[in-house]
């Protein structure tokens, strides 16, 4: 972020502290000063992500989708992706990060519990509507805009496919410490949530 600093270029970067969940401590930074590493006398660990510039919007509104699989085997890899989701909206209109909103954690964080606090959120009992979306609703909303449902799909089973692949050494790690070798059949599941 230092190093191939670019005057023309002023990226906005999202910082998650590390063990955080629910949004908490999750803030938007344009220059590294403002990183913040310590609490009290100890060196704080998190993520920095560069924040994606024109998102893709619904109802003007930033989203993210949330997927679940399942990983029923390790030895042979055996993934599953389920074909409905969630859908999380922001509750302030989009606007382009800038110094004077970088605050404004309604218009550029999705997450369900900061924005379940906003005035703006909405609970709807339709599918389509509202703060919480399912993913169909959302794909529907797409297809009708001309984007290509079954490409998508494909992107994302690729995506989901290289991550789980790219954790299945750590979960061996785990797993055979946990699970004696040689026991026949599956053992257990475990949530892991990304």
């Amino acid at each position: 972020m230092v190093k191939e600093k670019d005057a023309t270029v002023n990226p906005t970067f999202i910082v998650k502290p590390d063990g955080g969940s629910q949004g908490d401590g999750i803030y938007l930074i344009r220059d590294p000063s403002d990183l913040k590493l310590m609490t009290g006398s100890q060196a704080k660990q998190g993520v920095v992500q560069e924040y994606i510039q024109k998102p893709l919007l619904i109802d003007k509104l930033k989203f993210d989708i949330r997927l679940y699989v399942l990983i029923k085997s390790l030895e042979p890899l055996e993934i599953y992706i389920a074909k409905e989701g969630l859908t999380r909206f922001c509750t302030e209109l989009y606007q382009e990060p800038s110094q004077k909103n970088l605050s404004h954690v309604f218009m550029h964080l999705t997450n369900y519990s900061l924005n379940v606090h906003s005035g703006n959120f909405v609970h709807s009992d339709s599918q389509s509507t509202g703060s919480k979306r399912t993913l169909s609703s959302v794909l529907y909303r797409l297809a009708a805009k001309g984007v290509d449902i079954k490409r998508v799909w494909s992107d994302i089973i690729a995506l989901v496919i290289k991550t789980v692949i790219a954790v299945v050494p750590e979960l061996r790690v785990y797993y055979q410490a946990d699970i004696p070798p040689g026991k026949p059949g599956p053992t257990c599941f475990q949530v892991i949530i990304q």
